[in-house]
């Protein structure tokens, strides 16, 4: 097995081509090839004229293959949870939430026999998708189900980015797994894969399936409410139906939206911290003027797609700004779970075929600009920023939206240019300065002209500036130790709600790594106490 990579091609290259490439990489003959595997397509744009796809694959071969800097001997890939460990386990583990960590938490253990509970807050995907479509149409929340809760997270509604920054192993499992549970093959090796708003209800049902086909078991509407402990071990949970089940597992994947959790844990002093986090607006620009600015000439190639892009700049104060969770083809949703609070998130569907491209753009915020020392003042400094927002956009989860020419020039705007909002329920001209802090104000209109000089363009007059986006991660973290257990023993805190991911992709891979963490420490379950 072989490793090549540096495999250059031109856009309308076929699977013969790639062929082609690999035997003349390995020196090799037709005969001798065995099997194909991409690893990774990027593109290549640096060169707008010659715009090209860069593969890296694994090949099984008769023989040897010819010296080469780009061809390296490749181990097959194998993942395999140690286990399961010698420690007692009373009663089933159990997971509260059902986003990406808890979902792949649970899968994990389910498979390895632990036969989890899985309680999630909001509903099931297919009543958590008419609970949004409701609320576009109105303006009706539904404090329990909406773009943030329910039923696969708050990735569920996105645009299904599986990119990280990660380098762990188990991404190419998380991947894997995804593949089973219906996604496109081609998540495994594209550069930057994504899902679409479209087809991840699809997927995330089929997870939910595949953990109840091996033993686990999905609660929907059942909000986590107190803990109950004995000597510093878990021993009981609350529901908000007033239920109290046993658990002296844990695995808390709550997301980065649950303040009442929050609130809740700190209130039983649970060891967390404050953490670093941003907030800002989103930003829109026609998706024509991206594509010609990235790929020239080759804007609207149909093997490239709508084009995307990720800039960032570090001001002379040493505060970063920088765009997040790009959205070609896309559209701005309200994300907000609480009422008189407007929060804004990205979406696009499979096809990204919206007018509009849009991108998060954000302010880096330290616990240290919050003036507060308490561990969830990030949670009280966003809670004020989105009712800022709600007051500006005048209610009903309008949002309030600037053009940029106005924002740089400290006007309010009264109607939107050439960009129409994509944001609903609606929006209403004003001025953002207003809402936000003034150092992000001020970063931001500080580092347009340097964003734009890495994109041309980006400062398009007639941008549209939504605001506000205050959950890109959690401004909290609840300490765990190298055994991943929290300041209780049996409380394990996963994914973005604890602080330890930032997407989609590093959410599940934290929820593997809490479930191998269990399996390696306790016992399965008694057969007895499966149920309980």
């Amino acid at each position: 097995m072989y490793r090549i990579s540096n495999i250059k091609l031109p856009l309308d290259s076929d699977e013969s081509d790639l062929r082609g490439a690999v035997l003349k990489k390995l020196r090799v003959r037709d005969e001798q090839l065995i099997s194909l595997t991409p690893v990774r397509r990027a593109i290549d744009a640096r060169n707008r004229e010659q715009i090209r796809f860069v593969y890296t694959v694994e090949a099984d071969i008769r023989g040897r293959a010819g010296a080469s800097r780009d061809v390296v001997p490749a181990a097959p890939y194998r993942y395999q949870a140690e286990g399961p460990g010698g420690e007692p386990l009373p009663h089933r583990p159990v997971v509260a939430g059902a986003g990406p960590g808890g979902l792949f938490a649970a899968l994990l253990l389910a498979k390895a026999g632990y036969r989890p509970l899985v309680l999630e807050r909001g509903k099931s995907i297919e009543e958590r998708r008419r609970d949004v479509a409701h609320f576009l149409g109105t303006g009706v929340l539904s404090p329990e189900s909406n773009f943030q809760f329910g039923e696969g997270g708050a990735g569920a509604f996105s645009d299904g980015k599986l990119t990280t920054g990660i380098h762990d192993p188990r991404c190419r499992e998380v991947l894997r797994i995804l593949t089973e549970a219906g996604a496109p093959e081609e998540i495994t090796y594209l550069a930057k894969p994504h899902l679409g708003t479209d087809r991840l209800p699809g997927i995330v049902s089929n997870l939910s399936r595949m953990i109840t086909a091996s033993g686990g078991e999905l609660r929907f509407s059942s909000r986590l409410t107190q803990l109950r402990s004995d000597r510093g071990i878990l021993t009981d949970i609350r529901i908000d139906s007033g239920e109290w089940l046993p658990a002296s597992v844990l695995i808390l994947a709550i997301g980065h939206s649950a303040g009442d959790t929050y609130g809740m844990l700190h209130s039983q002093k649970i060891f967390m911290t404050p953490k670093a986090f941003s907030a800002g607006v989103r930003i829109e620009h026609p998706q024509a003027l991206i594509d010609s600015r990235q790929y020239g000439g080759f804007a609207g190639h149909p093997a490239l797609g709508p084009a995307d892009y990720r800039l960032s700049c570090r001001l002379p104060s040493g505060r970063g700004v920088y765009t997040f969770c790009m959205c070609p083809g896309g559209t701005v949703v309200p994300a907000a779970t609480e009422a008189g609070g407007v929060v804004t998130n990205g979406m696009s569907p499979w096809s990204r075929d919206g007018v509009n491209a849009n991108s998060a753009l954000l302010v880096s915020v330290a616990p240290e600009d919050l003036n507060s020392a308490h561990p969830l003042a990030g949670l009280f400094f966003r809670r004020e920023l989105e009712r800022l927002a709600y007051q500006a956009g005048g209610g009903g989860f309008r949002a309030p939206v600037q053009r940029l020419e106005d924002f740089l020039a400290g006007r309010a705007t009264h109607a939107p240019g050439t960009v129409e909002p994509t944001y609903l329920p609606g929006t209403t001209p004003a001025d953002l300065a207003e809402i936000l802090p003034r150092f992000i104000t001020e970063s931001l209109r500080e580092s347009i002209p340097l964003l734009n000089g890495q994109l041309p363009g980006f400062a398009l007059p007639d941008a549209l500036l939504t605001a506000v986006e205050t959950r890109s991660s959690a401004p909290v973290r609840i300490v765990r130790d190298a055994q991943l257990q929290s300041s209780l023993r049996g409380l394990i805190p996963c994914g973005e709600g604890a602080g330890y991911a930032g997407g989609i992709i590093s959410a599940a891979v934290d929820g593997l790594r809490c479930a191998e963490a269990v399996i390696r420490t306790y016992q399965l379950p008694a057969p007895a106490n499966l149920s309980s």
